[in-house]
């Protein structure tokens, strides 16, 4: 619109047709858009963009196969059939994925978005992923996709709060609590090292100023109560890293033999410091690159 009224004004002289031209554009570019201005058949993955308030779509997720996520069956399970049914307009749970860093907490989120979209025929199941530091932005999040024909899962990776970050309240209204409540073709999935997402100094000053102590505990721990679904993730024992080492050298194609492998990925491991299927895959990468052989697990 604004592109146009533009051009019209310039008819008269063509020599400000251009520079009219580029005002228009980057005025429409920064003006609010409506929901109904989304298209989410663009793509099944989107980021999105709070300052534009907008969806933007992502290509090539960066995500595994959902056959390379040893040690969690459980948790594979039950997020699989979780978004299963959300997908199929059936009843699901929000889900808080928490636990120890580099045990496959996100991947799992990724790699069941992929498995739900590759088993299922229509409309594809939208994932979208927002930033730590949106949340604030959640409900203008939910008014883009309320009236959406499309089922969505929203996702936040590494969400916690710290200090006087009070952005837990807005989400925990949006989850449950607010009037309008979580739009049917919504559930929300988070990933958190900590279980209630709070540090534990927060929740002790909370404790140390109110009147009520029990009241400001519980204030803090009902977020955590939002999530129908709660999946814990642990260190991996030496057996289970051995087992996702050697998934991913057969996945990429590494020329090495088994016992070499895991010696030197048990030795990667103590000098990082922990074993993880983050430090498996690091392992992965820097064998690769001795070998010269090219990897990529997107799909």
């Amino acid at each position: 619109m604004l592109l146009q009224y533009f051009c019209e004004c310039a008819a008269v002289d063509t020599e400000f047709t251009p520079l009219l031209t580029r005002i228009a554009e980057a005025l429409e570019r920064l003006a609010p858009r409506r929901a109904g201005d989304q298209d989410l058949t663009l793509a099944d993955a989107f980021v999105w963009d709070p300052g534009a308030r907008h969806l933007k779509p992502v290509e090539t997720v960066n995500r595994v196969p959902l056959s390379l996520l040893k040690g969690i069956d459980r948790q594979v399970r039950t997020l699989l059939e979780n978004t299963a049914h959300h997908a199929n307009g059936l009843p699901a749970n929000n889900a808080l994925l928490w636990g120890a860093r580099g045990t496959g907490k996100s991947s799992l989120v990724k790699a069941v978005h992929a498995e739900v979209n590759r088993s299922r025929s229509g409309d594809p199941l939208v994932l979208i992923e927002i930033h730590r530091e949106d949340i604030p932005s959640l409900p203008h999040l939910l008014d883009l996709v309320r009236n959406q024909p499309h089922h969505c899962v929203i996702f936040c990776d590494d969400l916690s709060f710290e200090g006087m970050d009070d952005g837990y309240k807005a989400l925990k209204a949006v989850l449950e609590g607010g009037l309008e409540g979580r739009p049917d073709n919504v559930v929300f999935y988070a990933t958190s090292n900590r279980r209630h997402m709070m540090a534990r100094d927060m929740i002790e000053n909370e404790r140390s100023a109110a009147i009520h102590q029990g009241e400001a505990i519980e204030e803090k721990v009902s977020l955590s109560d939002r999530f129908g679904l709660w999946l814990g993730f642990h260190h991996l024992d030496q057996e289970t890293y051995f087992e996702i080492v050697s998934a991913y050298a057969n996945e990429v194609g590494l020329k090495t033999d088994q016992d070499t492998l895991l010696r030197d990925a048990k030795e990667w491991s103590v000098t990082r410091g922990s074993r993880s299927g983050r430090v498996a895959w690091q392992f992965i990468q820097h064998l690769a690159g001795q070998q010269g052989v090219p990897i990529s697990l997107n799909r």
